[in-house]
């Protein structure tokens, strides 16, 4: 699957489906949140230096932005194959007992990020219910932690999604897309 076009799965049927959806959703919150951060960020330089005047609302919208950003990011990250992993065990094993510690990982990975999501949730609604709400903005403070959980979610579907693919398939894989091994710009060490 070329990186670059989302539109493609090597996922058969309904997980297929999952998948391209969960790029789409990844690759608009990411585009989107680094977008507008830097057209925010822009516009208040602009501001503070050319009229004297900065943007009232700059810093909440930035911090809206980097929690989006960030757990939009983790989930893209498990999709490419990316998060920073200890192999030293893993690269002394072979054959099926390597394939099965893979699946162990990202089966207990994916139950942890569930988890956090389902936690996060709960937290969003204590906050929800304090009726707080951003002093510049003046809108609910719950809905800049609204994205923890999505993203949480989706980063605990992607790691789903390598399970099914790694109990389907021969070959061993890191995500759903991204075959294990090291590429030419990685090395064992």
């Amino acid at each position: 699957m070329s990186m670059d076009n989302q539109t493609e799965t090597t996922l058969p049927g309904f997980l297929g489906l999952i998948d391209i959806s969960i790029a789409r959703i990844e690759s608009v919150m990411l585009a989107l949140g680094v977008i507008l951060m830097a057209t925010n960020t822009v516009a208040n330089v602009i501001g503070r230096f050319v009229f004297q005047n900065s943007l009232f609302f700059s810093e909440e919208l930035n911090r809206f932005l980097i929690v989006l950003i960030t757990f939009s990011g983790i989930s893209y990250a498990a999709r490419q194959g990316r998060h920073i992993r200890m192999s030293a065990i893993f690269d002394k094993l072979t054959g099926p007992v390597r394939k099965v510690l893979m699946i162990i990982i990202a089966l207990s990975t994916a139950a942890i990020m569930i988890a956090l999501a389902y936690f996060s949730f709960s937290y969003i609604l204590t906050v929800a219910k304090s009726g707080r709400v951003l002093p510049a903005l003046q809108i609910p403070v719950h809905w800049i932690y609204l994205w923890v959980p999505v993203g949480l979610l989706l980063t605990g579907l992607q790691y789903v999604l390598t399970v099914i693919r790694n109990i389907t398939s021969k070959d061993i894989y890191l995500s759903s897309q991204v075959l294990e091994g090291y590429s030419d710009d990685e090395f064992e060490v």
